[in-house]
């Protein structure tokens, strides 16, 4: 699907074969209905049955629902589906596995199995196309060592892949997004700027060395999150995806009733985030991420211009852990990351009292 050139050479994009990204309107977490938009629909949502078993669900916004089963064990439980980023079908079948995954371990939890969520032009693309983006779902299940135990298939206009995962955690590791506490501090996984990236591939403007980074970053399990549970001075956690960080760690000072105290120049940020951003790859998400929840951001317009909101509100696919913990346990959570090969993961803010709001130090 492409040819490697040289290191900083643009993907020469193939003109045979149909491009998946060109049979897709919007890709990846990009693809998610906007905050503001959602929680109109959410509003008028009845909430129905809520059994005290079920410790997260319809109502609380978080990653995955939480359904206890006994003292000792609970079912995570989450699906994520979208449209591809990338045009070969492998890595788009690892990519959305990948971040289908990752509310388990946002949870504290640890994958059981999964099922597969297929819709497929299957008049557009050839079999071997859709096998191969099968196989890369596939490829990351093993790599979780879980099962993918089933799925569903239906013929749809755009291509569509993601998972269905299940896993378990005990009651008491559950971390929600919700319980934040003044005096915490804010910790992140991954590198930002995915949606910049993927923007400037479907552009054509995406060397190889960038696009194997793209590649590396989301389909990188993010396992810390099931170490993270058994800690305890962790307090929340979630995975940075379609409402790009602010949104993610706004979510954490509504659920917990804080203030977030963010320093700009400690993000962990991919090395051509910003050049993509002043190049005007951007994705709609954006825009439509900072119509949502721009009110509740002190971004101050004289420090950040338009390519610093546009990395802020990115939609991060298979985004990094944001964690909210006791100062007195980073340095543990820093090594956790670091053993698991997170070399970018960083300190970048706190919590403090206030409203629900992001500001900058």
């Amino acid at each position: 699907m492409r040819e490697k050139t040289s290191e900083d050479s643009p993907l020469q994009l193939s003109d045979g074969p149909v491009r998946l990204t060109q049979l897709s309107h919007g890709g990846g977490c990009g693809c998610k209905i906007a905050p503001g938009v959602l929680e109109q629909i959410l509003s008028r949502t009845a909430p129905g049955l809520v059994p005290p078993q079920l410790l997260v669900g319809l109502g609380n916004n978080d990653d995955a629902a939480v359904y206890q089963i006994n003292d000792e064990q609970a079912i995570v439980a989450t699906t994520d589906f979208f449209m591809p980023i990338v045009d070969d079908p492998y890595d788009f079948g690892r990519i959305a596995a990948t971040n289908a995954i990752s509310d388990i371990y946002a949870m504290g939890g640890t994958p059981l199995f999964a099922l597969a969520i297929v819709g497929m032009p299957v008049n557009t693309l050839p079999m071997d196309t859709i096998r191969r983006i099968l196989e890369g779902g596939e490829s990351v299940c093993a790599k979780a060592n879980i099962p993918l135990a089933g799925g569903h298939t239906i013929d749809s206009l755009e291509p569509i892949y993601g998972l269905v995962a299940i896993g378990l955690v005990h009651p008491g590791n559950v971390r929600r997004n919700d319980g934040a506490r003044v005096g915490d501090k804010l910790i992140l996984g991954k590198r930002l700027g995915v949606g910049l990236y993927s923007a400037a591939f479907r552009k054509g403007l995406l060397s190889p060395h960038d696009y194997d980074l793209l590649i590396e970053i989301t389909t990188k399990l993010n396992t810390p999150g099931s170490m993270y549970g058994c800690l305890a001075g962790v307090h929340a956690m979630t995975d940075v995806t379609g409402f790009g960080l602010l949104g993610h760690l706004l979510e954490i000072c509504k659920g917990s009733g804080v203030t977030a105290l963010l320093d700009y120049a400690a993000l962990p940020v991919l090395p051509k985030a910003l050049d993509f951003a002043a190049r005007g790859c951007v994705t709609g998400a954006s825009a439509r991420n900072w119509l949502a929840y721009g009110c509740q951001v002190d971004l101050d317009s004289g420090r950040f211009g338009d390519c610093e909101r546009a990395l802020l509100t990115d939609p991060q696919t298979s985004g990094g852990l944001l964690i909210s913990c006791a100062p007195e346990v980073v340095t543990e959570v820093l090594a956790v990351f670091l053993q698991q090969g997170f070399d970018h993961a960083a300190v970048i803010g706190e919590i403090v009292v206030g409203d629900p709001e992001v500001k900058f130090v």
